[in-house]
Parts: structure tokens; C-alpha cells; sequence
């Protein structure tokens, strides 16, 4: 007669089993260079939507009224951070966290700020000022005509 024990031993192990594997998958680091989290599903990259139809022009991302000196605007529907370290002067990021792919959440003290894990980013050109990510934001193309920041 087989041992009732074995097969519930076998269960248990197949159960711990998974719950490992899942939380090894919810610690997998983003990395911005190969597209997306690492080893796992690639993240999308900033959404870009042009200007009116068949225009073939960029769309209007921002005013610079928007964007406030020493700070910044984040455009969570976009995945862009467009910050003006000093005034008259633009730069954009996108607004997706190295560390683990979430949103930045807040722009103040001359950094962009991850609310998931407590990242922290320069507004002048997406380096880490504090971990745990450890790859800069990359920047996002930006131009500036009049009073308008468009993307590319």
C-alpha cells in the first residue's frame, strides 16, 4: 500500500514550488535597455500620438507655463516627465522607473520621485540620485516652439 504521507509531501513541495517561482517573478528588475523588465515581457515604450490627422506634425505635449522652474510635469497617459531644471530650459524622460517599470509619481527638491520603491532621479538629465534603481531615466526627444513643448 502506497504511503498517504509521500503524496502529500509531493503537494506541499509542488505548492512551495510556485509560490517561489512567483515571487522570483515579482522581484525581476526593469532594465530600459532591452525594452522592458528583465528577462520577462517587454515594457512599452513612451506613447506618441501626432498632431490633428494626417498632419504629419507632433502634438503639442505641454505649455511651458505647465512647467514650473526647478520642477516638473509628468504626463502619466503619455509615460513622459518633462522638467525645467532651470528656467527657459527643457528636458523630458520617460516617466516609467527603472527599477521595476512603475510611474513616477511626484516632481520636487530638484528630483523626479518613484512612489513604488523610492527612487529618485535627477530633473536635469534622469541620472539616479537615489536608489534602489540603478540605470538612469532615458530621455525623451522634446522641442520647444513658442510657448509649446512638442515631442520629438
Amino acid at each position: 500500500m502506497a504511503d498517504p504521507g509521500a503524496s502529500r509531501r509531493r503537494a506541499l513541495l509542488a505548492c512551495a514550488g510556485s509560490l517561489c517561482a512567483a515571487a522570483l517573478a515579482g522581484c525581476a528588475r526593469y532594465s530600459s535597455g532591452n525594452g522592458g523588465i528583465a528577462g520577462g515581457q517587454p515594457s512599452s515604450a513612451p506613447a506618441t500620438s501626432a498632431g490633428p490627422a494626417g498632419s504629419g506634425e507632433p502634438a503639442v505635449l505641454a505649455s511651458t507655463a505647465d512647467i514650473p522652474v526647478g520642477g516638473g510635469k509628468i504626463l502619466a497617459d503619455k509615460k513622459i516627465v518633462i522638467t525645467q531644471p532651470r528656467a527657459g530650459s527643457f528636458s523630458a524622460f520617460t516617466a516609467v522607473c527603472t527599477h521595476l517599470g512603475c510611474i513616477v509619481g511626484t516632481v520636487s527638491g530638484g528630483t523626479i520621485n518613484c512612489p513604488c520603491h523610492g527612487s529618485r532621479f535627477s530633473i536635469v538629465n534622469g541620472s539616479v540620485v537615489s536608489g534602489p534603481a540603478l540605470s538612469p531615466l532615458p530621455p525623451v526627444s522634446i522641442k520647444v516652439q513658442g510657448t509649446s513643448i512638442l515631442q520629438g
